[in-house]
């Protein structure tokens, strides 16, 4: 049983996350751009994939505190498949389509777009990373609180 908290333990866990992978983006694309990269805190897109990181942790930490054949396990576990398919198949279709567009819009320079995203989508390897980093951080949260 989770801790009485005002809130729940799974939707700060999974906060908490998110946080901090938009925190260590920012480090990262910091380090490598070689200036402060802040505008990765508030970023789609980028290593780890914060998206799968987020709905892994909640999935992860729903299934500790109430069981892993619980409904609202399953529940979580559907709503995380459905966010972490987007995020690779749809957001990458349309980061494909807005490089695209960019292209178009430079080679036509009378073609004004503004500024698009280009970097919306996520990889497998980015979306691997979120769901082992929000799996692992929900896990030690969970044993963190629980004790042992």
């Amino acid at each position: 049983m989770a801790p009485a908290l005002p809130l729940s333990v799974s939707l700060l866990t999974a906060v908490g996350v998110q946080v901090a992978c938009q925190a260590f983006k920012v480090v990262l694309y910091s380090v490598r751009e070689r200036r402060p990269a802040f505008s990765w805190f508030i970023s789609a897109g980028g290593m780890p994939s914060a998206h799968s990181a987020f709905v892994t942790a909640l999935s992860v930490s729903v299934g500790l505190w109430s069981g892993f054949g619980s409904d609202i396990f399953a529940v979580a576990c559907v709503f995380s498949v459905i966010i972490i398919y987007d995020s690779w198949r749809l957001r990458g279709a349309v980061q494909h389509h807005a490089k695209a567009l960019a292209r178009i819009s430079r080679a036509n320079r009378s073609l004004k777009l503004g500024p698009l995203n280009e970097n919306i989508g996520h990889s497998i390897a980015e979306i691997a990373a979120g769901i082992v980093a929000g799996g692992a951080l929900a896990a030690g949260v969970f044993f963190l609180i629980r004790g042992g």
